[in-house]
C-alpha cells in the first residue's frame, strides 16, 4: 500500500536579510515567516485528500507567519478566506505538531523511507535557514534519488540550494525547470516595500545549473512540472500546485 505520510518543510526564521539599506548601505533584518496562503491551500487538499503531515524545520521552532501574508490585502479582502486558513493552521497546532516540528536532524534516512512526498511552502524566510542547512540538504537528496513528488512555491524553491552541503555536494537540481518568485517580482518588492536589496531565488538556482521557467509564461497556473518536481511562482499559484502535487502523491 502506498504511504500516506507527507513531510513539510518551515523554515525557523522570522526575517531575512535586506543589503544596502539607506545612504550607509547596512544589512537588516526584514520581518518575514512562511507566507500563510502557500502553505494553507496545498495543506488543505493533502488533508482532505487523507495525507498524514509531518512539519519539520531546522531546530524545531514554531513558524512564524510572514505578516504580509496576514493582511487582507493578500486575500484581496475576502475575510472568510483568511478566517479559514488561520484557522486551519490554529488546528494544526492543536492536533498535527506544527508549534514543535521535527528536527531535520531527528528524521532518519530509514524514517525518510515512509514518507511520499515534501512539500516547501514559500515566503521569505527560507532565505535564511534554508539554502544551507545540510541536513535539509539530505532529506531533499532522498526525495531526489527516489522520484519522490517533490512540490516547492515561491521562496522555497531557495531550499535547493541545501543539497549542495550534504553528501557528495553536487547540487541535486541541476538541468531541472523550476518555477520560483522571480527577480523580476522581488525587485518589485525592493522597491515598493523593502527599500533594500533581496538574494534573489531565480537568480541563485539558475546559477547552479537549474534552468528557471517565469511564472508568467508557463502554461498550467503558474507551475512547473519537471520529473519529481513540482514548482510554483508565487501565492496565486498555490492551489494549482497543491492540486497538482496531489495527483502526483496518487500517481
Amino acid at each position: 500500500m502506498a504511504s500516506k505520510k507527507v513531510l513539510i518543510v518551515m523554515s525557523d526564521a522570522a526575517s531575512f536579510p535586506l543589503y544596502n539599506v539607506g545612504s550607509d548601505g547596512k544589512t537588516i533584518q526584514q520581518p518575514s515567516g512562511y507566507f500563510l496562503m502557500e502553505l494553507a491551500k496545498p495543506l488543505q487538499g493533502l488533508l482532505e485528500a487523507g495525507y498524514e503531515v509531518t512539519f519539520a524545520s531546522p531546530e524545531g521552532k514554531e513558524p512564524t507567519p510572514d505578516p504580509l501574508s496576514l493582511s487582507l490585502a493578500a486575500f484581496a479582502g475576502n475575510f472568510y478566506e483568511r478566517k479559514r486558513e488561520t484557522d486551519l493552521i490554529e488546528r494544526m497546532k492543536k492536533d498535527h505538531g506544527f508549534s514543535h516540528p521535527r528536527k531535520f536532524s531527528d528524521i532518519s534516512d530509514e524514517e525518510l523511507k515512509s514518507f511520499a512526498g515534501v512539500f516547501i511552502p514559500g515566503g521569505h524566510a527560507p532565505l535564511s535557514d534554508l539554502g544551507d542547512n545540510p541536513e535539509l540538504g539530505r532529506i531533499l537528496k532522498h526525495f531526489h534519488a527516489e522520484r519522490k513528488p517533490t512540490a516547492a512555491i515561491c521562496h522555497g524553491p531557495y531550499a535547493f540550494l541545501s543539497t549542495k552541503y550534504a553528501g557528495d555536494k553536487e547540487f541535486a537540481y541541476k538541468g531541472y525547470k523550476i518555477t520560483s518568485w522571480s527577480d523580476a517580482e522581488e525587485k518589485f518588492m525592493e522597491t515598493a516595500a523593502f527599500r533594500g536589496e533581496v538574494t534573489k531565488v531565480e537568480s541563485a538556482l539558475r546559477e547552479e545549473g537549474a534552468e528557471m521557467v517565469e511564472g508568467v509564461s508557463t502554461a498550467i497556473g503558474n507551475i512547473t512540472v519537471d520529473r519529481e518536481v513540482v514548482s510554483g511562482a508565487n501565492p496565486m499559484a498555490a492551489d494549482t500546485l497543491g492540486k497538482k502535487f496531489i495527483e502526483m502523491l496518487k500517481a
